[in-house]
């Protein structure tokens, strides 16, 4: 009995003693993913073509309430796989969409994805079809938007299946830049093996 407590004893600190390295490494990607976010994104936060359209659909989508935004999400998921998918192909023809596809792009593989949501949390434009339209339950809006302006979110660090690289996602609040009132976000994939 002593010996099976001693084992759990010394198991028990041994986990305690490596937590924080294990904490240091995981976090070792947040300072330069938001040097780069820094650097190459946030300058064009301001856009008009960014602000224009998180304004125009925040007009549309505010008197949503959940009923709605749940029925738009199930739909969105519904299209996001299917060969017939007027909802989304509506969103990526968008002009902002267009915008964060040339931005994407001009990265040389540096971003591998970003979306813009409105004030709900729903997407406005993006570069890639994601998953769900609506962002409003997760971190990546709740921990932006819903934390206030200048506020910059980096999620854990994630293999990409399909490419295998990692990444990880940043998030950033988008504030009006005539009353600096918090209007929506940002989510930019990092693909970390470049950076």
């Amino acid at each position: 009995m002593k010996t099976k407590l001693f084992a759990s004893a010394m198991l028990a600190a041994a986990t305690i003693a490596f937590a924080p390295v294990t904490v240091q490494a995981e976090d070792a990607h947040v300072a330069p993913v938001k040097e780069f976010i820094s650097q190459n994104v946030e300058a064009w936060l301001t856009d008009p073509v960014v602000v224009g359209a998180i304004k125009e659909q925040n007009a549309k989508t505010s008197g949503l309430d959940e009923a709605a935004i749940d029925k738009l999400d199930k739909e969105w998921r519904a299209q996001a796989t299917a060969s017939d998918k007027p909802f989304v192909n509506e969103v990526l023809a968008r002009e902002l969409s267009k915008f964060l596809m040339e931005k994407k792009d001009g990265s040389q593989g540096m971003i591998t994805e970003m979306f813009v949501m409105d004030a709900k949390g729903l997407n406005v434009g993006q570069s890639d079809v994601t998953s769900d339209y609506w962002q409003g339950d997760e971190a990546k809006w709740q921990k932006t938007y819903g934390a206030g302006p200048g506020v910059v979110f980096v999620d854990g660090v994630e293999e990409d299946e399909s490419t295998q690289a990692l990444q990880s996602q940043a998030s950033v609040t988008i504030s009006d830049p005539e009353t600096g009132e918090p209007i929506g976000a940002i989510t930019v994939g990092i693909n970390l093996d470049m950076l």
